[in-house]
């Protein structure tokens, strides 16, 4: 049984036990709920790309490289966000070891392939850049808690957010959101400001959505 309390975290000892990789006995989730878990969390944020494209809007990380990049080339969304991550899988192995990779790398190609596979069965046309930007951020940030629920994420900087976490503290969120800055800087010389600064608020609900759920002090197994 789960139950919200605070954990003191002796500063001697450093961080408690990593919150995603050393769930104790009781809170572990059956193999079921861990498969479910990750398509439900996949599904949902190839949707959330969706209410992106069709409001004209961009994200940070490499979601955001993704989109840029599949609007400049012949290359689809999904093959570019699969590809692009390949290189942080080194960091997920040695920093999170294979279990949290591999499905992680099952998260991603679940995103990857229906994320493309979408726009084949439904269309939306035109959304209004702060409803897209609204939507994305709500229903991405809760595909992202579903998978960091069961072990998992869409690779990239999340790798990197959740080894921060677990190993210092800084919650996920905050790195993720710090990244997105740094990226949105950047957009500014090469889109319009408006369309920027929607972008912007999609990525702000995202992260601010796993910067209170995803915390050390809930969720923990009653001793």
């Amino acid at each position: 049984m789960l139950r919200r309390r605070p954990v003191a975290v002796p500063a001697e000892n450093g961080p408690d036990p990593m919150l995603i990789l050393s769930r104790p006995p009781a809170e572990q989730h059956s193999l079921i709920e861990d498969v479910l878990g990750i398509l439900v969390g996949a599904t949902l944020v190839a949707l959330s790309v969706q209410f992106l494209n069709a409001a004209g809007l961009f994200t940070g990380q490499i979601a955001g490289l993704a989109i840029i990049g599949a609007q400049a080339s012949d290359w689809t969304f999904g093959t570019l966000f699969f590809v692009l991550n390949l290189p942080f899988y080194a960091l997920a192995i040695v920093q999170l070891g294979w279990r949290f990779t591999i499905r992680s790398l099952i998260a991603v190609t679940i995103m990857s392939a229906l994320a493309d596979a979408f726009p084949l069965f439904f269309t939306i046309e035109t959304l209004p850049p702060a409803l897209g930007a609204a939507l994305f951020g709500v229903l991405a940030g809760a595909g992202f808690l579903a998978l960091f629920r069961h072990g998992a994420t869409l690779g990239g900087i999340g790798v990197v957010a959740l080894w921060l976490q677990d190993r210092n503290g800084i919650p996920a969120g905050r790195t993720q959101l710090g990244f997105d800055v740094c990226v949105f800087a950047v957009a500014l010389f090469l889109f319009d400001w408006q369309i920027v600064l929607w972008s912007l608020l999609g990525a702000a609900i995202l992260n601010q959505l796993i910067t209170v759920n995803h915390r050390r002090d809930r969720y923990v197994a009653r001793s």
